[in-house]
């Protein structure tokens, strides 16, 4: 008797963040960071921006009051989060941990959010994006408002500013 072994794709579920995310928010950020940025931003960069927010749940708990956040769970696990600004119509941060990059947990929170963003009436969506993100932000066709530098711990470091037009899908 033989036994065949699938691989199991990670059941990902969206929703907005509950109290009990804050603490895996901030994993996701740190570790997205200072693994997944590696390829844009040398160390000393990474640690710069790193320390903006403690690695305390509590500073992620109170986040989530100042922002609508949506997380990406996987075993009821945060493994992705969105801060979206509704009346200033911006996305503040994306963050997703670094071995789930690039399998559309990014894109589908960004769909949730554009979709929020379009029933409080925003016609527009911005964001500055780190060198990382702007890339496959372009290339779904946001629009490149230019480059910016912002200072992280005696760091300057580069990102992009970009914006995309919220149009509703009919059915």
């Amino acid at each position: 008797m033989s036994q065949t072994t699938t691989e199991r794709t990670p059941r990902i579920l969206y929703r907005a963040a509950l109290a009990r995310d804050a603490a895996d928010q901030s994993e996701v950020f740190h570790h997205a960071v200072m693994q997944g940025a590696s390829a844009h931003y040398g160390l000393a960069e990474r640690e710069a921006w790193a320390a903006v927010l403690p690695r305390e749940a509590s500073a992620w708990a109170a986040r989530q009051a100042l922002f609508t956040t949506l997380v990406a769970t996987c075993d009821g696990r945060c493994v992705g989060f969105l801060e979206l600004d509704i009346p200033r119509g911006r996305i503040e941060t994306l963050y997703v941990w670094p071995s789930l990059a690039r399998r559309g947990i990014g894109s589908t929170l960004l769909v949730h959010a554009e979709r929020l963003l379009l029933e409080h009436g925003a016609g527009r969506v911005r964001i500055e994006a780190s060198l990382m993100l702007a890339e496959s932000l372009l290339r779904r066709g946001w629009r490149d408002l230019g480059t910016e530098w912002v200072e992280r711990g005696g760091e300057r470091l580069c990102r992009r500013r970009l914006e995309k037009p919220l149009t509703a899908v009919e059915t």
